[in-house]
C-alpha cells in the first residue's frame, strides 16, 4: 500500500527535494507508508530517506530538516471515505435503529483506530489483526478512545454480539505497558451492564490508571425503530439516580488513588434523574465533552462570563425563539432567565422528536420536519437552533430538510449556533 502525492507546497522541503504531484510515496526510512498515520509518524525525524515511484520508476531521495518540520505534502488518502468497518452487532447500536430512507452515509458503521487517534472516534478493537494492534504500539497512537461497555469477557461479547469481543482488558493492559493511553466509554443499558457489572468494570479500569485516563458513563439511546432488535428500555429516574450514586462513589475512590475523579456521568443522566449538575470544576479538563459530559456546565460558564462583558452596542428590542431537544429545554430556560437582556423576549421551544421517537430527547437528533411542524405559526424576529441539529459543514438536517427551507416556511431568519454559551448570548443580543 502507498499514498499518492496530490500536491506539493511551493518552496517547502519536499518541493526543494524535487518531489512532485503524482509521485507515489511508498517508504520513509525503509518503512512502508500505509496511510496518514504512518506518514505523520515517520516524517517527524530529522533525517529522512524517501522511497517513491514516478511513472513506474523507483526513486529514492534524502531530506535533512529540523525534527518535526513539515515536508509540505498533501497526500491522497481514503481513510475518511473508506474507514475500517465495524465487526460487531451491538445490542444497543444506534445505526440499527435508524428508519429507512435516510442518506446512505448515516448507515455506515466505522470502527477504525486511525479515526480514533485523529478525530476522537470511539472504537471497540474487535476488528484488528495482531499486526494492526502492533502498529498501534509502534506508532505510539495515543490517546485512543475505547468503547469498553464491560470488562467481564462474557458480558462484553454478548453486548457487542461478537464472540471474539470479550477480553478488552487484556488489550488495555498491553497498551498500558507500551505507554499508550486511552479514554473509555461505557454505554449503559438498564439491568445489563450497570449495577454489579459496572462495579467490576470501573474497578478494572481504575486498575489500569493512569493509562486509562477517564471513563464516561452514557445512557443507551433508543429510538422507536427497534423492530426485531434486543428488548432494551430507557433509564428511569430512580435507575439514573442509582448510576449517579455509583459514579460519585467511584469518583471518591479515584480521587484518593490518583487525584482525578476519573469516572464521569453524561449530563443526560443528571437530566433523567432530575438531579443538579456538578459544578464546573468537577469536570476537570472536560476530556469527555464529546460524550455530553460537562457540556451544560461549560455552556453555563461561557454564558455567565460573556454576560459580565459590556455589549458593544445597544441591544435592539426583539423576539427570539430558541429551539432545542426536550431534555435540555427546562435547563436552557432557566439559564437564559438568569441573564435577562433588556428589550429581548426569549422563548425556548422543546421539540418533541416524532421522527426517531419521543425517547430521543437530545437536540442533535431533532429533524427539520419536526421543527417545521411544531413551530408552525411561530411569530418571532429570529429562530436560533444549535448547530448540532445540522450536518457537519452543511446547513441540512438529518431528514434532508435544509435550513433555508425552514426559514422559508417559517418566514423568519434562522441561525445555527455552535455549542458555546457566549455565542448564544451574542446571538440573543442580535450580534452577527
Amino acid at each position: 500500500m502507498a499514498l499518492c502525492i496530490v500536491s506539493v507546497q511551493a518552496g517547502g522541503l519536499a518541493a526543494q527535494t524535487g518531489l512532485c504531484a503524482g509521485d507515489v510515496l511508498e517508504r520513509i526510512n525503509g518503512q512502508p507508508v500505509m496511510d496518514q498515520v504512518d506518514y505523520q509518524y515517520l516524517s517527524v525525524d530529522s533525517a529522512l530517506r524517501i522511497g517513491l515511484s514516478r511513472g513506474g520508476q523507483q526513486i529514492e531521495c534524502t531530506i535533512q530538516k529540523p525534527e518535526g518540520a513539515p515536508l509540505g505534502l498533501a497526500l491522497d488518502s481514503n481513510l475518511m471515505s473508506n474507514p475500517r468497518p465495524c465487526a460487531n452487532r451491538c445490542l444497543f447500536c444506534f445505526v440499527d435503529q435508524l428508519p429507512q430512507g435516510m442518506r446512505p452515509s448515516l448507515y455506515v458503521k466505522d470502527d477504525d483506530w486511525r479515526l480514533s487517534l485523529m478525530t476522537g472516534n470511539y472504537i471497540t478493537l474487535t476488528n484488528l489483526p495482531g499486526s494492526e494492534l502492533q502498529r498501534i504500539i509502534n506508532r505510539k497512537a495515543s490517546p485512543l478512545y475505547l468503547s469498553v461497555h464491560a470488562t467481564n469477557v462474557a458480558l462484553r461479547a454478548r453486548m457487542l454480539g461478537n464472540p471474539l469481543a470479550g477480553d478488552i482488558l487484556a488489550l488495555m493492559q498491553r497498551f498500558a505497558k507500551a505507554g499508550i493511553s486511552f479514554h473509555c466509554q461505557v454505554v449503559l443499558c438498564p439491568g445489563i451492564n450497570d449495577g454489579d457489572a459496572l462495579e467490576r468494570t470501573l474497578a478494572d479500569l481504575l486498575d489500569v490508571w493512569p493509562a486509562a485516563r477517564s471513563v464516561a458513563l452514557v445512557p443507551v439511546g433508543l429510538t422507536e425503530h427497534r423492530q426485531g432488535l434486543a428488548p432494551l428500555k430507557p433509564y428511569t429516574r430512580s435507575q439514573a439516580r442509582q448510576v449517579l450514586a455509583q459514579t460519585h462513589r467511584w469518583q471518591g475512590r479515584a480521587l484518593q488513588k490518583g487525584g482525578s475523579r476519573f469516572v464521569f456521568a453524561a449530563d443526560e443522566f443528571y437530566q433523567i434523574a432530575g438531579a443538579e449538575l456538578p459544578p464546573y470544576e468537577a469536570y476537570e479538563d472536560f476530556c469527555q465533552i464529546e460524550n455530553g459530559v460537562g457540556l451544560l456546565a461549560r455552556f453555563e460558564r461561557e454564558l455567565s462570563d460573556a454576560a459580565q462583558l459590556e455589549p458593544e452596542g445597544k441591544t435592539q428590542p426583539r423576539r427570539v425563539a430558541v429551539a432545542t431537544g426536550t431534555s435540555a429545554a427546562d435547563w436552557l430556560r432557566g439559564l437564559i432567565a438568569s441573564q435577562p437582556l433588556p428589550g429581548v423576549e426569549v422563548t425556548v421551544y422543546a421539540i418533541v422528536n416524532r421522527f426517531f421517537g419521543e425517547t430521543v430527547t437530545v437536540a442533535g437528533l431533532v429533524t427539520g420536519a419536526d421543527l417545521l411542524t411544531q413551530l408552525a405559526g411561530l411569530q418571532a424576529d429570529e429562530l436560533l437552533i444549535p448547530s448540532s441539529m445540522l450536518r457537519a459543514g452543511e446547513p441540512v438536517f438529518l431528514d434532508g430538510v435544509s435550513l433555508a427551507r425552514v426559514q422559508e416556511k417559517l418566514g423568519m431568519p434562522a441561525r445555527a449556533i455552535v455549542p458555546d454559551g457566549a455565542e448564544l448570548l451574542y446571538a440573543l443580543r442580535g450580534a452577527e
